[in-house]
């Protein structure tokens, strides 16, 4: 038997039992939870049991070995490094987040699904087969060989760029990811948001700190178990409730008539468009005050400070002085804050007074015009989307690990299909989501609300995941009376479908592993690009392997602490931070990679212009049109959302990386030879 079959069966054999171990712990927390053991504990051992796990995992598979470390040996099974390549893939955004966008933005939701498939698919045409052939570590490697050029020819100003860009985009997406580490860890143990970031990050450094990408490999074979039972048993359950199927995708069919009914009654519904005229009443109000801006901030702080000394000198109650005070100290800081704030709030009301958008009409607008700008910012988030994963760093490591480049073919494959396995359940999980909450949740009376709604409105109280206030006073809940954050969705579907609360946390650790698994992925691939090409390839070539293993490990420590730090500021929610990663990696890596590959007039300065201009262009236009980044909705081309910079990014790092290239000297003959040697059958 050949070694590679040989740890085929007995990872086989590992993961099976590991499967089967799991099934048995959730059946046993269910059988604790019938005999009365409080919820709170049933969270605490789930997230106690899969962190020890997950640290298990990273300290049997410690290792000092450089190949180990950076490749996993380069001896990962195609079927495995396909489910740990999914789970790498399948991000905090994905499993949480997804279904919540799709049910906030039902058809523009969409996107997402068809450009990170999309995108998948390039990576197995365009860049994969390649990288594996070339058979170094990092995507800096690679870049720098290719394109030669700086001291002795070794690519080094070009290397820097790549590191420098590998860093950018995975901390903005790592940040996403501990983002959800904090919002999950809350909910299910109690703690507060900033210590659950804390926590969680101790399971991402133990697996990635000890084994680096041998141990995050075994690591996210088992997350992935986690998250597909995770994500499919609460789905299937909602589809058996509501269509008496347990298919999603079949019952998909079903259930998206009856929502398409509903929405159209609580469109036409009379309490609803009283609740509504009350939003856009609070709207124009916030208008006229930005309007009469600086008086009416002016005239409003002084009311506020008459009012303070009012209570002040009649001994009112304290509590009556303090909501004065309070009061006072919320109010805007200067006329420039006011404009910003009261703007926001205009938006806001404006958006909530506005009828539910129908979940399956396809880029829903007042007029043509309106609708032009949804399509084109759909098509705009597919491109960033796909071009984005075909460029993510820590996704393109995991090419070097297979055997071969037959392997890597095959794992690609493996990797869709396990990822589709989701995919193709998210939607349907928004729609019955809906529906569900449409159906139940909207008619029912302020004094009957379900018990889920109070838990998760006091998981973040600065700023609830959900809110649902009396708006026009008649004691029942209107749909336009719900604010829900999408983030919540998913973690809440459990609940929201009357499961037991073993099932959330399922879903919770579920998330858990998601968010854990693509920040292991994420921290190794920055600690790698500062350790091994930025220290060992720029700075000191005659580091021996024990010190650039160490200091790749020192450095993921301390990127780590930072990233959680970042996250803990709650900069934007997943899906934005996830986004502008995206596009970002399109801008700045894609033009490189793939006209290296494919192009061989492409040259050093035409891919350090390429990666600048695209660099540039995309972070220029997301400063300036991001309202949390300090710029303004005024200033979109073609009324293109902030998220999908991208879309501009990459025609200028094309367009530069070709014209550039055409004003330079050509090559040498290595690079042709390389590309050469890349691109022949194997």
């Amino acid at each position: 038997m050949s070694a590679p079959n040989a740890l085929f069966r007995r990872l086989s054999r590992y993961y099976l039992w590991y499967t089967v171990c799991f099934a048995a712990f959730v059946l046993s927390l269910a059988l604790l939870e019938r005999e009365g053991m409080p919820r709170v504990w049933l969270g605490y051992l789930y997230m106690f049991a899969t962190i020890v796990l997950y640290a298990a995992i990273g300290v049997i598979s410690r290792t000092s070995n450089v190949t180990e470390y950076y490749v996993a040996g380069r001896r990962v099974p195609a079927l495995f490094n396909g489910m740990a390549t999914a789970a790498d893939w399948i991000s905090a955004a994905s499993f949480i987040s997804l279904a919540g966008g799709l049910f906030l933005h039902g058809f523009d939701g969409l996107a997402y699904i068809m450009g990170w498939t999309g995108g998948y698919c390039l990576v197995a045409l365009l860049i994969a087969p390649y990288l594996r052939k070339f058979a170094q570590y990092t995507i800096p490697d690679f870049l720098a060989a290719r394109y030669g050029g700086g001291a002795g020819g070794r690519g080094g100003p070009v290397r820097v760029m790549a590191v420098a860009a590998t860093i950018v985009v995975s901390f903005t997406y790592v940040v996403a990811q501990i983002y959800a580490v904090g919002l999950i860890a809350s909910r299910f143990t109690g703690v507060d948001f900033s210590v659950g970031i804390f926590l969680g990050l101790a399971s991402i450094l133990v697996c990635s700190f000890l084994g680096g990408m041998r141990a995050i490999t075994w690591t996210q074979v088992a997350q992935y178990i986690i998250i597909l039972v995770a994500f499919l048993l609460p789905t299937m359950w909602l589809s058996l409730k509501h269509a008496d199927n347990p298919v999603p995708q079949l019952a998909y069919g079903t259930v998206m008539p009856k929502l398409a009914a509903r929405e159209a009654e609580l469109e036409r519904d009379p309490r609803e468009r009283e609740v509504r005229a009350i939003f856009a009443q609070r709207a124009g109000y916030y208008q006229a005050l930005a309007a009469s801006l600086p008086a009416s901030w002016e005239n409003g702080r002084q009311d506020l400070e008459r009012r303070l000394d009012a209570v002040r000198l009649r001994n009112a109650a304290l509590g009556e002085i303090r909501a004065a005070e309070r009061a006072l100290l919320a109010w805007p800081k200067n006329a420039d804050d006011a404009a910003r704030s009261w703007n926001a709030a205009r938006a806001a009301n404006l958006a909530r007074s506005l009828p539910p958008l129908p979940h399956a009409t396809p880029f829903p607008g007042v007029d043509q015009a309106a609708s032009d700008i949804r399509r084109n910012n759909f098509l705009a988030l597919v491109f960033c989307l796909m071009l984005g994963t075909a460029a993510l760093p820590h996704i393109l490591m995991r090419s070097y690990t297979t055997v071969s480049v037959h392997d890597t073919r095959v794992s690609v494959f493996w990797t869709l299909f396990f990822i589709l396995l989701i995919y193709l359940s998210i939607p349907a999980l928004a729609v019955l989501i809906k529906y569900d909450l449409y159906s139940a949740l909207v008619g029912t009376r302020f004094t009957q609300l379900p018990n889920w709604i109070s838990y998760w409105a006091s998981v973040d109280k600065l700023n609830p995941l959900i809110s649902i206030a009396d708006i026009n006073g008649d004691g029942i809940v209107q749909l336009a009376e719900i604010a829900i954050d999408g983030d919540m969705l998913v973690l809440a579907t459990p609940e929201i479908g009357g499961l037991p609360y073993v099932i959330s946390g399922l879903v919770a650790a579920g998330g858990l592993a998601a968010a854990l698994s693509t920040a292991d992925g994420l921290l190794l691939a920055i600690s790698n690009a500062l350790s091994h090409d930025f220290y060992y390839k720029v700075i000191d070539p005659g580091a021996s392997t024990q010190k650039r293993v160490t200091i790749s490990k020192l450095l993921l420590l301390a990127v780590a602490f930072i990233a959680a730090y970042a996250a803990s500021q709650k900069p934007a929610d997943i899906l934005s931070l996830v986004g502008a990663a995206f596009s970002l990696a399109a801008s700045t890596l894609f033009p490189a990679l793939a006209l290296g590959v494919f192009w061989k007039r492409a040259n050093h300065a035409g891919a350090l212009a390429g990666m600048a201009s695209g660099f540039c262009v995309c972070l220029y236009y997301m400063l300036h049109t991001n309202p949390i980044l300090g710029g303004s909705a005024a200033g979109q081309w073609c009324h293109i959302a902030p998220m999908s910079a991208g879309v501009f990014g990459v025609p200028a790092g094309v367009l530069v990386l070709v014209v550039i290239s055409l004003l330079t000297p050509a090559p040498d003959t290595s690079s042709d030879g390389l590309i050469d040697h890349l691109r022949a059958p194997e």
